[in-house]
């Protein structure tokens, strides 16, 4: 004769483990997109010093162009470059009463969307942002295999370009996956400061190395072959203009409740700023 034994199933939904998104740290919101698809901004040109002409000879050409003595007289360029939201993202799904009744109620409408904002939509934003920003870096270094003996040299290459370009020297971040960290860590060259504010952390700073915020980041939401990326916030515009989630209860639609979502974002590198990031990528 055999027995069937009894089961019990715990009010405990086991959740999957998901990183907290940490652009903040790598892009900027400076532009608004409230009423409007896209936003232009302008790039303006310089001109080159001249030598004040202070004393001018007989033999000094008579001409419109070089009437001034600061020079002959050069018109500006001005042009924009447009930022136009490309992605406008949407997901649906219905939980049944009955489902939510006989699972003791652990299919909610409300912790199910919020397991998908933290299990769906925050990795896609990332993932996308993280691709932009690699794909137009200023500086693709050459794909090389990062190791303890070379990966202090090669991050300090990506800082020395950064230096010729002006890119302020505060502010800088550099995004490792955590098999980059564990080479990092090995490295004899690299001094890691661990002594990090709270605040610091919860941005997702684990550590710093000369001078820049140290950013772990799954390599799930990272190109294929990332090695590391240098970057400044000034040069990524993250906008995310519209986050719409709905929860709708007895719809004709549903003996239940149904969950939408809307999420429109981008991520742009101003090109005038793109030598802000440099990326390194692993052969």
């Amino acid at each position: 004769m055999s027995i069937e034994l009894a089961k019990k199933y715990a009010p405990y939904t086991d959740e999957l483990f998901k990183a907290e998104s940490k652009l903040s740290l790598l892009t900027n919101t400076d532009f608004d997109w409230t009423g409007a698809h896209s936003v232009h901004v302008w790039k303006i040109s310089t001109v080159a010093m001249n030598d004040y002409s202070r004393n001018r000879g007989s033999d000094f050409e008579d001409s419109a162009a070089s009437l001034s003595r600061f020079g002959n007289i050069i018109d500006l360029d001005a042009q924009t470059e447009e930022m136009l939201l490309k992605k406008d993202r949407s997901f649906i799904f219905n939980i049944d009463k009955l489902d939510q009744d006989e699972t003791a109620n652990q299919v909610k409408a409300e912790t199910a969307l919020a397991r998908q904002i933290r299990e769906v939509v925050i990795p896609e934003v990332d993932t996308y942002t993280y691709n932009e920003m690699a794909e137009n870096a200023g500086t693709v270094a050459d794909a090389a295999e990062l190791t303890p003996e070379n990966i202090y040299d090669a991050i300090v290459a990506g800082t020395e370009v950064l230096d010729d370009a002006e890119v302020p020297d505060t502010e800088r971040a550099i995004v490792v996956t955590p098999a980059t960290y564990r080479i990092m860590k090995k490295s004899p060259d690299i001094t890691m400061d661990t002594d990090i504010t709270a605040e610091m952390r919860l941005k997702g700073v684990i550590s710093m190395v000369d001078g820049m915020a140290v950013v772990k980041v799954p390599a799930s939401r990272l190109p294929d072959g990332f090695g590391f990326m240098i970057a400044h916030p000034s040069a990524t515009v993250a906008p995310v203009k519209l986050e719409d989630y709905g929860i709708h209860n007895d719809t004709p639609l549903s003996s239940g409740t149904i969950v939408t979502g809307r999420v429109a974002y981008d991520a742009f590198v101003l090109e005038n700023k793109a030598d802000a990031i440099y990326y390194h990528p692993i052969s």
